[in-house]
């Protein structure tokens, strides 16, 4: 329940001071009618007030001299990009509007959008630093806390190697912060940095950039609008990404668009199909085959599309050709004739898009679901144009910017990997030598070696140091902006942070971090403001770019990203100095950067990055062109997202998406669809990427007859050097200072490593991609499955289809074991202890782990109890009845503990199924843990959460954790 709410105070206000009041943040909504007399038979009597003595509920505080400015900025919650325009009297953010003229939301906020201002006017923040002492949270400053850290930071480093401290960031910060920490890392001399997308959409990345060369979504919201048949596979944009939701069903409308809705659950989204799909968790590769045998069978698919575009679709039909209707429907539960009309609708009513979340990322196959999403639509041509491709609706407001600028374990910025020679473009770029980045580590091995994801941290922590693959065992945390309740075995993730030297949370509001374990001393809390309060850009699920102002000053004793890093960095420096330690971290990670009262400004550290970001296209997004396209938000087209002529924005698209390709000086206009043929490369068109060689066992790799338009090479062609540059007799094409910057970087270079842009321009003044024009890969063959096989979850209660369908075998993948057939092989002993089926998923309501969320006194009304959804046939088998109180428990949690969470009994979910929202922390297996809050700081709903129950289970690419799919029982309390 609802623990706490405003204080109202008694007073005989007239209504429109009460409106003011509202405005302001002074009152809620219960205070309000009180104050305004309505409760009773006062609300039968607002129609006689007179509308004249009504102000508008955005007028603010009742001192009218102060004139109101409206500054704009990027909601916090989801990927979808909504635009907030605050006003703000006198420094104070007295009201808000979502953005009419954003082509995104186009003046509609969802309800955590419509509540953001609360973010910053909230009661429930961090207001200055502290720490834990014997047990008990303890103010300190700043510069105290900092010293503090570094000392303790550099005596690890000094005894168990830089990779025993893992930096956590975060999808909640900006481009230039994520970038900033991840740069940070590299300085400190380790791989183990990481952020939320490990645990959302990392293999969609590795899925999508393994088919066609980028690992983001291919078209935009907008574009939806243009299709005729979208496919919702795993995902549920009506609570996860409301705003979005009115460009799908806008497009259903105007189209009569199929929305078919596939999914384990009906959602609410499921709600607006078409056609709803039920399938078992853990089934999607069976049923993306078994729309391919039909389309197949009846020659339905896109022959010359594949000819020109697709490298290895016989492979896949030999694998689909298992996959008939009736071993479909036995492994996933779906009837042939309904498969059979969506495969159909799907191939024929074109253009078709496949739309996907976490409820398809989320699983020990991840990778492999994703990779045959991306085969059904090159098998049907249905990427590469409008109103198709592959819609991947991604969670936090920065996750894909966040996983571009390369804050992961297994890249740095911009997806250039970790060998040497992505570690020397980046040191050119950074203005250092490689070989004093490479002193920084350990050896130049653990900087080419991928670090410990977020999912694995507390392993890390507790296995066998002889089972870490580098010097120690993980020691020390700092976590930037991540909630701690959003990873699977929470149990086990509990025994890490107490075991921990050192943890630092630093956050706008205490996290579950700071609370879960039984830490008594060595764990600190540093208040970081949100992205309200400082500048920067972030990028949207579209891959568009949007600058954010500074709406008001960071509240309390907070600061940005940017400053804490750079003054954490001071202290580190200090630390090393009194330990005699040859370290420096602030003079050489921060040089390039303008510094100012608030640290690091944000358009510098975006510059830095347009200068190396040649890989993916961030080049041309420079801060000055971000802006523009924020103050001339109404003059891009609703659809197509293209400026309108005559505009100070004319012909470039809404936010710059990248590949925005060259310098911002050549005015490349962003990339709307990703290898859209159709149009010419300076006007965003494009091809696949020729990222994987040029041919295979004899087999060309290059498209056929297939270009991109206004290409002079009319066929396909590998990515774009000095070299080739050369044998097209186009190397004098580049300009003298062209060709100076690529001798001071040894003479020879490629298109993502020409730190002049030269090979860029050159390219596409041909008509040609940068980075070739290769054919998408249906086989991949550097990945565990080529071709993506069935495999049944790691906990499946179906254990007659483990001999059959097994997962893969117990392996060492990033620095650390990971169990898959020894596990597996245990369920028939597990599964008829715990026989449901449990997956999670998102509410409307919250957001991730939903820290700030819980904390908002506005959302917090809207749902008050951590639930979990039960069939009815399973309800009147326990004797649990709608609204009761219930208890779940986990096969890898203690025998004697479960989580109590109130039932909610609905046909939502299948018979054997059950789901729990994943927003809930701050009760532990029945443990109240709000006493360990800092006082005044903990968030109004509290509940267990649903990852306290969930079990092992990682996807082999990435180590994406298993959600989706675990078993449960559930009894009544």
């Amino acid at each position: 329940m609802l623990i706490k709410r405003s204080e109202a105070r008694a007073g005989k206000q007239r209504l429109a001071a009460a409106y003011a009041g509202l405005s302001a943040g002074g009152l809620d909504r219960r205070a309000f009618l009180k104050q305004a007399g309505l409760t009773g038979v006062g609300l039968s009597a607002l129609g006689a007030i007179p509308l004249t003595t009504v102000r508008p509920a955005a007028a603010g505080p009742t001192n009218f001299a102060q004139p109101i400015t409206r500054i704009k900025n990027i909601c916090t919650h989801c990927s979808v990009g909504c635009t907030v325009t605050a006003e703000v009297q006198n420094g104070v953010w007295v009201g808000q509007e979502p953005s009419w003229d954003s082509p995104i939301n186009r003046g509609t906020h969802c309800a955590k959008g419509a509540a953001i201002r609360e973010l910053v006017h909230g009661d429930r923040r961090l207001k200055y630093p502290m720490k834990k002492v014997n047990g008990q949270w303890q103010r300190i400053d700043w510069d105290t806390a900092l010293n503090e850290i570094a000392d303790k930071l550099m005596a690890i480093r000094q005894a168990s190697g830089p990779d025993a401290v893992f930096w956590l960031g975060s999808a909640k910060q900006s481009n230039e912060g994520a970038y900033l920490m991840r740069k940070f890392a590299a300085f400190w001399g380790t791989n183990n940095v990481d952020h939320q997308a490990r645990i959302c959409h990392s293999t969609t990345v590795a899925g999508v950039a393994n088919t066609w060369g980028y690992g983001a979504m291919t078209n935009s919201y907008n574009d939806i609008r243009t299709s005729k048949t979208m496919i919702i596979m795993g995902g549920n944009p009506a609570e996860a990404h409301p705003v979005s939701l009115q460009h799908l069903l806008s497009g259903k409308e105007m189209n009569r668009a199929n929305m078919i809705v596939i999914d384990p659950r009906f959602t609410r989204t499921a709600a607006h199909a078409t056609e709803y799909v039920r399938i078992r968790p853990g089934t999607d590769i069976p049923v993306i085959w078994g729309m391919l045998w039909h389309i197949f069978q009846n020659g339905w698919e896109d022959k010359d599309f594949i000819r020109q575009r697709v490298y290895g679709m016989d492979d896949v039909r030999t694998e689909v050709a298992k996959w008939n209707p009736q071993e479909v429907e036995r492994v996933t539960g779906v009837p042939e004739a309904q498969l059979r009309k969506v495969a159909e609708t799907f191939a024929k009513e074109k253009p078709a898009t496949l739309i996907w979340c976490m409820g398809a990322t989320q699983h020990s196959v991840g990778t492999a679901n994703v990779r045959a999403f991306c085969t059904l639509l090159l098998a049907t041509g249905n990427v590469g144009g409008n109103g198709n491709g592959a819609n991947i609706f991604r969670g936090h407001c920065n996750v894909q910017g966040a996983t571009d600028v390369g804050l992961d374990v297994v890249t740095l910025p911009h997806y250039y990997g970790l060998d040497a020679n992505a570690w020397r473009h980046w040191s050119r770029v950074w203005e250092v030598s490689y070989e004093s980045m490479m002193a920084r580590f350990d050896s130049p091995q653990m900087a080419e070696t991928p670090g410990i994801p977020s999912t694995r941290y507390f392993d890390a922590v507790l296995l066998p140091k002889d089972q870490v693959q580098q010097r120690d065992n993980l020691k020390g945390m700092v976590v930037f902006g991540h909630g701690g309740n959003t990873v699977t075995r929470m149990p086990e993730v509990a025994r890490g942070l107490e075991k921990l030297d050192l943890l630092v949370v630093a956050d706008p509001v205490p996290t579950t971090f700071a609370v879960l374990a039984n830490r008594q001393d060595n764990t600190y809390l540093l208040p970081i403001c949100t992205q309200l309060e400082c500048t920067g850009s972030r990028t949207a699920s579209n891959r568009s770019l949007q600058w954010g102002e500074q709406i008001v000053k960071p509240i309390f004793e907070s600061k940005n990203d940017y400053e804490a890093m750079y003054r954490f960095a001071g202290a580190l420096d200090r630390a090393a100095e009194r330990r005699n330690m040859a370290f420096r971290l602030q003079a050489e990670c921060f040089k390039t950067y303008e510094i100012g009262p608030e640290g690091p400004t944000s358009e510098s550290i975006l510059k830095e990055m347009n200068r190396g970001a040649l890989s993916t296209g961030y080049s041309g997004q420079s801060p000055e062109r971000l802006k523009l396209h924020m103050a001339n938000q109404e003059h891009f087209d609703l659809v197509t997202l293209r400026g309108k002529e005559g505009t100070p924005v004319a012909g470039e698209f809404y936010g710059l998406p990248w590949p925005c390709w060259g310098t911002p000086e050549m005015k490349h206009p962003g990339t709307h669809i990703l290898y859209n043929t159709n149009l010419h490369v300076k006007e965003g068109g494009g091809t696949f990427r020729a990222r994987f060689g040029v041919e295979r066992n004899g087999v060309s790799l290059l498209a056929e007859g297939s270009y991109s338009k206004g290409s002079e090479l009319t066929d396909g062609y590998p990515e774009f050097t000095t070299a080739v540059l050369q044998r097209l007799g186009w190397y004098d094409q580049l300009t003298e200072a062209e060709k100076a910057q690529i001798a001071r970087q040894g003479g020879t270079a490629s298109w993502a490593t020409d730190l002049s842009a030269g090979i860029i321009r050159v390219a596409m003044e041909h008509g040609c991609v940068p980075y070739g024009n290769a054919k998408a890969r249906a086989n991949a063959w550097n990945l565990p499955d080529p071709v993506p096989v069935h495999r049944e979850p790691i906990y499946t209660p179906r254990t007659d289809l483990i001999a059959q369908y097994p997962t893969l075998p117990d392996r060492r993948a990033f620095r650390l074991p990971h169990l898959g057939q020894s596990l597996q092989n245990r369920m028939p002993q597990v599964a008829p202890n715990f026989p449901i089926i449990l997956s999670s998923g998102r509410l409307v309501e919250y957001e991730g782990g939903g820290e700030e969320t819980r904390s908002n006194k506005w959302l917090a009304e809207l749902q008050q109890d951590m639930f979990v959804e039960i069939n009815p046939r399973d309800a009147a088998a326990r004797n649990i009845r709608d609204g009761a109180w219930v208890l779940v428990q986990g096969p890898e949690m203690p025998r004697d503990k479960q989580v109590r969470v109130k039932a909610l009994v609905t046909e939502r979910v299948g018979p054997g199924v059950a789901w729990m929202p994943f927003h809930f922390a701050g009760w532990f297996m029945q443990e109240d843990q709000r006493s360990r809050y800092p006082q005044g700081s903990d968030p109004y709903v509290l509940g267990e959460s649903v990852n306290t129950v969930t079990t092992y289970g990682y996807d082999p690419v990435t180590f994406m954790q298993e959600t989706k799919v675990t078993l449960c029982q559930i009894r009544a309390a």
